[in-house]
């Protein structure tokens, strides 16, 4: 499952919300059919009626009231990725890089994918790793320059890495 768009809240009083889109395109959120929760308990058809600020409105099958909508606010939604068309060439679908394996460009092993972020400077990966903390890289060809879904693996700048190490260090000596 992919998720596709989150829901903000309420939007009116007969039932609409607000969906923060996750898709390229805002209105792409209803071009993959029906959307569930992460587990699929919970299904609904969503119908596009309008745009506001960055969100979409819709209406989900099932909602009719203010209420129920908002008691939807923060739920993810979700399509079976074989619904979304193939990514082009150097993109890639959150979901398909989470979990990967990590090594850096000197081959050693550095962690696995656990996130991208985009806090609206670029997108970042978050690689964890089994005896240091977690680190943020961007995710630019310089800092991963190889991704080989079919191998599982993602190939790390080991200089960014090493570098993305030593950032806290200095900090803490201001």
């Amino acid at each position: 499952m992919v998720c596709i768009g989150a829901v903000a809240g309420a939007h009116g009083v007969r039932g609409n919300v607000r969906i923060k889109p996750f898709t390229d395109v805002p209105e792409d959120v209803a071009a993959y059919g029906p959307v569930s929760d992460a587990g699929g308990a919970r299904a609904f058809d969503l119908t596009l009626v309008g745009e506001s600020g960055g969100t979409v409105i819709a209406r989900l099958t099932g909602i009719e009231d203010r209420d129920a909508a908002e008691a939807l606010r923060g739920l993810r939604l979700h399509v079976p990725r074989e619904r979304l068309p193939a990514p082009e060439e150097d993109e890639f679908y959150h979901a398909d890089l989470i979990g990967l394996r990590v090594v850096d460009s000197e081959g050693c092993a550095a962690g696995t994918v656990h996130a991208l972020y985009d806090f609206g400077a670029g997108d970042l990966i978050e690689i964890r790793r089994p005896s240091r903390p977690p680190v943020l890289l961007p995710f630019t060809r310089a800092a991963v320059p190889e991704i080989d879904l079919s191998a599982g693996e993602v190939t790390v700048d080991a200089a960014h890495l090493a570098e993305a190490d030593a950032a806290p260090a200095a900090a803490d000596d201001l």
